[in-house]
């Protein structure tokens, strides 16, 4: 009979516990990031104070309402890009020619290499996008505040604050750039560099001003580690060459750029993608031995790039 008991004591326990956690957690998704007013009022700051002065004097506190009034008090699954009309007129600023810079499946590396916008401007180099980069949030119905528990994923509705502030970004960061843009996938992705669909091909290809637009360049850059799934004129990436042709742009491709192999050395220096040839160096030198002339290699190759890089930050 005690047995019995604790066994019923125990279910009950369990079934308590499940219940406060399906009522704590709604969602299948990280809550909302704890201190985020704090976190993008300060981005905010940091931006047009220190980042990006260009810009101009913005108001931060204002912007911030704009954005927290897009998403509170409305079903989480139902906010519209649109919503965020008012915060993107608030903070939107100009992107210079030429320095724009798209990307898929690779946002760490795209991030090293526009170098806060010094290099290039990325979606997240810009005063909306750094705004919310690596963020999540979302609100409740009838409710002001923010949920810190759990918010919806793409999965369980696409129609969620974040992916529709985000297709609202990338639209508005298309609509503005001009000049020569720049497009870095990832040519080990599962899948393929080009994903369809994707905020590159149903965002920001369809708001693409023509006009404005001189060339598309597209690197297709291999992880280090990764497989060589994709490549300039196969499988996906001849895909988006096509549209863009019949859309009529004039577009360039190139598979693993060099400047951007550089940059992922960095990470690898003895793999042998990042190894220059010791022959061709010996040849310029004179004999040497082969042990001698590949760490002297090694050695040239990771001077020269960090020469590179501290002449890029510089200038």
């Amino acid at each position: 009979m005690k047995n019995l008991f604790l066994s019923l004591l125990l279910v009950s326990v369990l079934f308590m516990t499940s219940s406060l956690e399906v009522q704590g957690r709604k969602w299948k998704g990280e809550g909302t990031t704890p201190n985020l007013e704090s976190i993008v009022i300060g981005r905010c700051y940091d931006y047009i104070r220190i980042l990006n002065p260009a810009v101009g004097e913005k108001n931060c506190s204002e912007i911030w309402e704009a954005f927290k009034n897009a998403f509170v008090n409305k079903d989480p699954c139902s906010i519209l890009p649109k919503d965020y009309e008012l915060f993107i007129n608030l903070s939107l600023h100009t992107i210079p020619p030429n320095k724009s810079l798209f990307w898929e499946n690779n946002q760490l590396l795209v991030n090293s290499f526009a170098a806060r916008g010094r290099r290039y401007m990325s979606v997240g180099d810009t005063l909306f996008g750094f705004f919310a980069d690596f963020l999540n949030w979302c609100g409740q119905p009838n409710s002001t505040g923010l949920d810190y528990e759990s918010c919806p994923t793409t999965e369980e509705c696409e129609n969620n604050a974040v992916e529709s502030f985000w297709r609202m970004a990338s639209s508005t960061y298309a609509q503005h750039s001009s000049g020569e843009i720049h497009v870095l996938l990832n040519g080990s992705a599962v899948g393929g560099a080009y994903p369809e669909p994707g905020f590159f091909a149903d965002y920001e290809i369809p708001n693409l001003q023509k006009d404005k637009i001189s060339q598309i360049v597209i690197w297709v850059v291999d992880d280090i580690k990764g497989p060589d799934i994709d490549s300039c004129g196969t499988h996906t990436v001849e895909r988006l060459e096509n549209r863009l042709k019949a859309l009529g742009y004039d577009i360039t491709c190139t598979d693993n750029y060099k400047s951007v192999m550089f940059l992922l050395c960095l990470d690898y220096p003895d793999d042998s993608k990042c190894t220059l040839s010791s022959s061709a160096a010996a040849a310029q030198r004179g004999p040497m031995s082969s042990e001698r002339g590949g760490s002297w290699n090694k050695l040239t190759f990771l001077s020269f790039v960090g020469f590179l890089f501290r002449f890029a930050l510089v200038y």
